[in-house]
């Protein structure tokens, strides 16, 4: 049966979820093969029959269904002894564990009031007034109010964004001289900027900089696989 790994796509094809980036690259770390089962991100009821709720991605690996990106790292790492590891023993997990909680209280927060404007756009268009109206619902407000000041909000990002520039000055990737989990984390945030939106939202020259650079090729440039954002949209500064 093996391994079908289930994510959201948006518009043509594109791969704008940067949960769904967290397990590709873990995939493609443990060398697993796996299937894919792309869902519009309106198609909720899909993944509420396979798991019994919402969100993706999902891994349905020969009948074991996992969800949250957390669970199906820890899922590969635990299923898949035998192939790279995604933590380098117990101790790498455990900062990994703090790492996946940094990224989404510190790093995705400010993003969102850089990028969701734009967001819609690279979506299917039957699924950008699903997305318009949850994600206003939970901002409270609108996204184009929740992106006024870019200005400010970039620079808030970046702010958040300092102690990579400050880890990543001395050392390639998060986890040292090779990537494994944590910089897959910390990536996906940069991927969903990427793909998301067509503003720039990190600084250059800078080693946050290269270290994106080096993150998208990895793994025969999977970063580069899919789409960025459609055609005609502003030119990134």
């Amino acid at each position: 049966m093996g391994l079908t790994f289930y994510e959201r796509v948006g518009f043509e094809g594109r791969r704008p979820s940067p949960f769904s980036w967290r397990i590709r690259y873990a995939l493609a770390h443990k060398e697993i093969d796996f299937d894919v089962h792309p869902v519009r991100f309106a198609d909720v009821e899909t993944i509420r029959r396979l798991s019994g709720q919402h969100l993706t991605p999902i891994i349905d690996h020969d009948g074991q269904v996992t969800h949250e990106t957390w669970d199906i790292a820890n899922y590969l790492e635990d299923r898949f002894p035998d192939r790279p590891s995604l933590f380098g023993g117990a101790t790498g997990r455990a900062i990994a564990r703090f790492i996946n909680d940094w990224a989404s209280s510190q790093l995705s927060p400010p993003l969102r009031h850089v990028i969701y404007a734009d967001f819609p756009a690279v979506l299917d268009p039957g699924d950008r007034a699903y997305f318009r109206s949850t994600r206003e619902r939970d901002l409270g407000m609108s996204l184009e109010a929740a992106c006024a000041d870019p200005e400010k909000k970039l620079a808030a990002f970046q702010q958040a964004c300092a102690p990579l520039e400050r880890c990543l000055s001395t050392q390639p990737y998060v986890c040292g001289g090779a990537p494994a989990y944590a910089d897959y984390i910390v990536f996906s945030i940069f991927q969903w900027a990427r793909l998301g939106s067509p503003k720039e939202v990190v600084a250059k020259p800078s080693a946050l900089a290269d270290w994106r650079s080096r993150m998208i090729a990895l793994y025969d440039h999977l970063g580069d696989h899919f789409l960025g954002y459609p055609a005609g949209s502003l030119e990134r500064s």
